[in-house]
């Protein structure tokens, strides 16, 4: 239940951003907010305390990743090309996770 909560969170985080950069080559992408992956990392947990919430495969292989922080509230979404160039697509504030029941054939909702 816990992973289906993290995919429902992750797919209606990074449906825009998930668009924006798949078509992107990683000679493109380099002058929006991206970086080597590592460096990328280290940032969100040094500086704002994110870590992981959910991953998952977007177009053309572009790993697609949502960071947050349950102290500080903050999130964030990378995408990842099969380079390895990790792009900071979309961040803010009032990160919580949520647990949406997906409704049955059979329910009324």
């Amino acid at each position: 239940m816990k992973n289906l909560r993290k995919m429902f969170n992750l797919t209606v985080l990074t449906l825009g951003a998930v668009t924006y950069l798949v078509s992107t080559t990683d000679i493109a992408a380099q002058g929006r907010n991206c970086a080597p992956r590592d460096v990328v990392l280290a940032q969100l947990a040094t500086k704002y305390g994110e870590t992981r919430q959910s991953i998952g495969l977007g177009s053309n292989n572009a790993v697609v990743e949502v960071f947050a922080s349950d102290e500080t509230g903050t999130w964030s979404i990378t995408v990842t090309a099969p380079g390895g160039l990790t792009c900071l697509v979309a961040s803010g504030r009032a990160f919580e996770e949520v647990a949406d029941m997906v409704p049955t054939k059979d329910s009324d909702t």
